[in-house]
């Protein structure tokens, strides 16, 4: 099987494509998109990061692709439909980053509610504010959590070791999930003291939040989105922002990555990261060394395995 790596991946998961028995692999990342149309075609399975764009242009030139593998969660880098009508199968490795983009959503909610970066830049500027700096705890809080996959369900379990209320809207699992109260979005809105999103960017998610459904939520809400860019309307943030409606948000992701206007990302009541959830040495090789498993399972077996579509 002819493999081809467009994105820099760790060495762990290469060293795994390298040994494997029928697999001929080749690395070439950093591509313009006229130059992936130029090579795909040569190609069975594709393994790609968040940097590849797979558009129906770049897949109507993948004549033998039959897999491509999305090494982290997200696959809107991927025009699934086209590839559904191609017969391409396409899968992730969603097991990988859980941890990693749990945590940074934890120190998020440590960073606003405690003010971290605040203090960090007025001490770098050789000020001693320590009055002007109080926060509030954690402790007793309400975690609205919307997306109970497995990174929600992380977050839940670090949120109640230290003492937190979790409540959970997820319309695609039935039943308990352990540890959280389910209730409606609605609810997420009017109970939470903090809300943190982790849903897929759909036609339904987009711009999730919005003028609408900030002027449901608590006053003093704090939002945490560390999934998906485009579920929050940013100009509307930074209006329930300036408002004092929401005092802070933690954002890792955006409506355009890079910005084109850095308006939200500089707001003094944001703290914002530049989509480093996954960016920790262990998620970057268990994503890695996932993808590179699925692909050698893939060449051996003829399964899908983690297959969206």
């Amino acid at each position: 099987m002819k493999v081809l790596v467009s994105d820099k991946l760790s060495d762990d998961g290469l060293a795994i494509l390298s040994n494997a028995t029928g697999i001929e692999l080749d690395v070439k990342v950093g591509m313009d998109p006229e130059e992936l149309k130029g090579v795909i075609g040569d190609y069975e399975a594709i393994i790609i990061r968040s940097a590849t764009k797979l558009t129906k242009e770049a897949l109507e030139s993948a004549t033998n692709l039959k897999a491509v593998v999305r090494a982290g969660v997200g696959v809107d880098n991927v025009d699934l439909e086209f590839a559904k009508e191609k017969g391409i199968a396409v899968m992730n490795t969603p097991g990988g980053a859980t941890s990693a983009v749990a945590e940074l959503a934890i120190g998020m909610m440590f960073g606003l509610c405690r003010r971290l970066t605040e203090a960090d830049a007025s001490m770098k500027a050789e000020k001693w504010e320590k009055k002007n700096l109080a926060g509030t705890q954690l402790l007793g809080k309400t975690l609205g959590i919307v997306g109970l996959g497995r990174i929600g369900r992380q977050l839940g379990e670090y949120a109640r070791a230290l003492g937190m209320k979790t409540i959970g809207y997820d319309p695609l699992i039935e039943g308990d999930v352990e540890g959280f109260e389910k209730v409606s979005l609605d609810e997420i809105y009017a109970k939470s003291d903090y809300i943190s999103l982790h849903v897929p960017l759909t036609p339904e998610t987009k711009h999730m939040i919005d003028d609408a459904t900030i002027a449901k939520m608590k006053d003093g809400v704090r939002i945490i989105n560390c999934a998906r860019g485009g579920t929050v309307d940013e100009a509307a943030l930074v209006r329930g922002l300036d408002s004092g409606k929401v005092a802070g948000a933690g954002f890792d992701v955006y409506e355009t990555e890079p910005p084109e206007d850095f308006t939200a990302q500089k707001h003094p009541k944001v703290v914002a990261t530049p989509h480093i959830g996954a960016s920790t040495a262990e998620a970057q090789s268990s994503v890695s060394t996932e993808a590179a498993d699925i692909i050698v399972n893939l060449a051996a077996t003829g399964e899908f395995r983690n297959r969206l579509v």
